[in-house]
């Protein structure tokens, strides 16, 4: 703060000289700005380089995934009859496909109304969906029944229609007007001839469940007689869809979306051929997507190069270098990055080694370039093996073993796989009976298997995740099929065990009179567990409150490295080689089974690498830290600098104003030294 001369000094310009004097103290801070600012221009390129490497990252992950360079395309030859896709695991080739029948779904009528508002009937329609043979119903275990109560106030005919649909029963009813009357239409959800259909009322109106009278005007069984629960009449048959493909005649399917006859690829069935005659369904690689990523990578390592290259050049007609200019950091950066373009890569059970090999090489001006030629000789000569060059890739020498992924810590090797104990489910065995019997006639109970109020409610726990209260549907069951259906569609639908993913399959052992449940699941988590039952369900179902049997997790070691198993996946052990390789044993038998070799791709290292260099403890953290912390420094030595200028300034103020009121008293007695001595005789001014 300037201190003002009192005015009764010499009139010496104290605030000027103690202003010039502070200039020259202040030189110093002026070397402390250009030097933050230097350091604040290398923070804000670190920050551009840090982007460009993160941008790098981003475009290494999209092109490190295989499935990228493995896109196939399915094309029929007739697309009136059929559509195809092709998943990566398709083959590719030709087939001869010829749609003799599709799949249809059930469909049946009611009898004439002359009003859609008038009442039908109360009380419950049950509908249930499975298989018609011999004139016996087995129903499908995947899908349960499904009820809905129609009362007073819904029990018209337009009523009834509204609350199936409203009901989620699988099934979709609607109203057909035929001419002035109106029929009930109800259709299947699901076509094939395993959702045919069969609706079961309870007629509250007159208590008689299969006469063509209320409610029951709406019974259908198949094996019944008309006006005697065979009360609607069949407009539509289920049917499953037929195939002669490759001339393989009568492949049977219950959809028309079929993905399971040749490998990879879904067919969508539109039309039935003409007799005789068969589509071409070609299946090829489509080699745009290799080409993309080709292009893909060339494109994002150039942007890296020149966001690196631009912050080291030097300018030659100016005479001066870019921020990072000489920047180690930097420099040993861009080199590890083109290290891993430049070196060679092991693509398992193939021959390319290089990216050079693919068309993808350095130009002299460091960038890189792709030669779509070369590209496209290395596709027409090997193209299941350059997704290799890109990806991480793992390939098993046993067909029943599966390459499930790896990480950062996995080394590209061959390893070899050794299988001490295969993965198991979770089982339940009930106890034998004599209602289970079915000695005269496998697969029929010697008398039916009656489900009644003292055995039809079960709780159950599967793979830790408890069910609601199972109820089993009341009556008497023919076949050992139609109880197992009937027990698995129940437990499968419980809402419990659909949210948490768990399910059993059911089956019955005839020579041993058992009922068995087993987990969908592998590995220790899977389980079963009887909670509670009912008074007659041990005597009967063979079914007790208990635990069942666990299943086992897969053991076994990878490259002589115990591996650490989880249901049918094995992952290597932390600290070896294979740390992180993560293979799936499908099935086979325990001991040696073959080799896994794994590789990284070149998208797959520099993703990795990146990784590396973006991260806390990378290179471009530590660079910018020490940066901050210089900034910080010389913010410390400005505020101390500063503080000193302050101490300096009183000082000199102190000073000179000390002197300009020495000065001051000089000069006053200098004036009255003067005048004394004008007045003295002889010291006139004249003489």
């Amino acid at each position: 703060m300037a201190i003002s001369s009192p005015g009764i000094g010499s009139g010496l310009d104290v605030n000027n000289l103690v202003t010039q004097l502070l200039a020259l103290e202040r030189r110093p801070l002026a070397l402390l700005d250009r030097s933050e600012a230097a350091l604040q221009a290398q923070l804000s390129a670190y920050g551009s380089l840090k982007g460009a490497v993160s941008a790098l990252q981003t475009s290494m992950n999209g092109l490190a995934t295989l499935s990228k360079y493995q896109t196939m395309t399915a094309k029929a030859g007739d697309a009136t009859i059929l559509a195809a896709t092709a998943a990566a695991t398709a083959a590719a080739g030709s087939h001869s496909i010829e749609v003799k029948e599709l799949a249809s779904a059930h469909r049946l009528a009611s009898g004439a109304f002359t009003d859609i508002g008038s009442a039908v009937g109360t009380g419950t329609i049950s509908i249930r969906k499975g298989t018609y043979s011999g004139g016996v119903f087995t129903p499908n275990a995947d899908k349960p029944e499904k009820s809905v109560s129609i009362s007073a106030g819904n029990n018209s005919l337009a009523g009834i229609r509204d609350a199936i649909n409203n009901a989620g029963m699988g099934v979709t009813a609607s109203i057909v007007n035929v001419g002035g009357n109106y029929k009930l239409s109800i259709a299947s959800d699901d076509t094939g001839a395993a959702n045919s259909l069969k609706i079961a009322v309870t007629d509250s109106g007159d208590g008689n469940n299969l006469d063509d009278s209320g409610l029951s005007k709406l019974a259908y069984d198949p094996a019944g007689s008309a006006g005697s629960g065979k009360n609607l009449t069949e407009t539509i048959a289920a049917a499953n869809a037929l195939l002669k493909v490759d001339g393989i005649d009568n492949i049977s399917k219950s959809n028309n979306t079929v993905t399971d006859v040749l490998e990879g690829i879904t067919l969508n069935l539109l039309k039935k051929s003409d007799s005789g005659v068969a589509t071409t369904l070609t299946v090829a690689r489509d080699t745009n997507g290799i080409k993309n990523a080709a292009r893909e990578f060339v494109k994002a390592y150039n942007q890296f190069a020149d966001t690196a290259s631009r912050l080291t050049a030097y300018d030659k007609e100016a005479q001066q270098g870019s921020v990072l200019q000489g920047d180690v950091s930097t420099l040993m950066l861009a080199s590890r990055i083109r290290n891993v373009i430049n070196s060679t890569q092991r693509v398992p059970g193939g021959s390319l080694a290089s990216l050079s090999d693919v068309g993808i090489s350095f130009q002299r001006d460091g960038t890189l370039a792709l030669d779509e030629t070369r590209l496209q000789t290395a596709i027409d000569a090997k193209p299941g093996e350059i997704g290799g060059l890109f990806a991480n890739t793992g390939k098993a020498s046993d067909s029943l073993i599966k390459f499930s992924g790896a990480t950062p810590a996995t080394n590209p090797g061959d390893y070899a796989v050794n299988i001490t104990q295969a993965a198991t489910q979770g089982a339940f065995t009930g106890a034998a009976t004599a209602a289970l019997a079915d000695t005269l006639t496998p697969g029929t109970f010697d008398a039916p298997f009656v489900i009644d109020a003292n055995n039809n409610n079960l709780v159950f726990k599967v793979n830790g995740s408890q069910s609601g209260t199972i109820a089993l549907t009341a009556g008497s069951y023919a076949t050992t099929a139609a109880l197992v259906a009937e027990i698995q569609s129940r437990i499968n639908s419980d809402a419990a065990l659909l949210a948490a993913g768990a399910g059993v399959t059911v089956s019955f052992d005839s020579g041993a009179d058992k009922l068995a449940l087993t987990s969908s699941a592998y590995g220790s988590a899977s389980t079963i567990e009887i909670v509670s039952v009912d008074a007659n369900t041990a005597a009967t179902l063979g079914f007790s409150a208990a635990a069942g049997t666990a299943g086992l997790d897969v053991a076994g070691s990878i490259a002589g490295f115990g591996a650490t198993g989880s249901g049918k996946l094995l992952t290597g052990a932390a600290g070896s080689p294979t740390a992180g390789l993560a293979i799936e044993i499908l099935g086979g038998a325990t001991g040696n089974r073959g080799i896994v070799s794994f590789a990284r791709g070149y998208a797959s290292r520099l993703e990795d690498l990146a990784k590396e260099l973006l991260a806390e403890t990378g290179p471009i953290a530590a660079r910018t830290t020490g940066i901050d912390a210089s900034i910080d420094a010389l913010s410390e030595r400005r505020t101390d600098f500063e503080a000193r200028l302050v101490e300096i300034e009183k000082r000199l103020r102190k000073q000179y104003s000390n002197l300009d009121t020495l000065m001051g008293r000089l000069t006053t007695t200098s004036n009255f030294l003067a005048q004394q001595l004008s007045v003295l005789p002889g010291f006139g001014i004249n003489g």
